[in-house]
């Protein structure tokens, strides 16, 4: 692998390893959990969504998921509303999951039809 290579296929992961960071923590994954049952969360609502966690730790952890692109906000008058973004999640998944469950998948039923005798 050259040097160019290098470099381009990590700013390539770069953003994937933010979502992972952002996914990797359970409190993170809490507050994603509730933007997706409510959106537009304000941090006061979230906050109260995440008993025993500061203010600031609920900041902190919006911050991780935000620079994950996880989570977008909007400011509205004084408030400022928190939205789940999917897509960095969904680009995971057609990334690392879907091909490797196809692939598993498929030697799965390979390995039923050499038990059943079909094959």
């Amino acid at each position: 692998m050259t040097r160019d290579n290098l470099v381009t296929y990590k700013g390539c992961v770069d953003d994937e390893d933010l979502v992972f960071k952002a996914l990797a923590d359970a409190t993170r994954r809490l507050l994603l959990d509730k933007l997706f049952e409510r959106d537009g969360m304000t941090l006061g609502e979230l906050e109260a969504e995440v008993p025993g966690l500061t203010r600031f730790g609920v900041m902190k952890h919006l911050a991780v998921l935000e620079q994950a692109g996880l989570v977008v906000t909007r400011k509205q008058g004084r408030h400022k509303h928190h939205y789940l973004n999917a897509v960095p999640i969904r680009l995971l998944l057609e990334r690392w999951i879907d091909k490797y469950r196809d692939r598993r998948a498929a030697a799965l039923l390979d390995l039923k039809d050499q038990l059943e005798g079909t094959k």
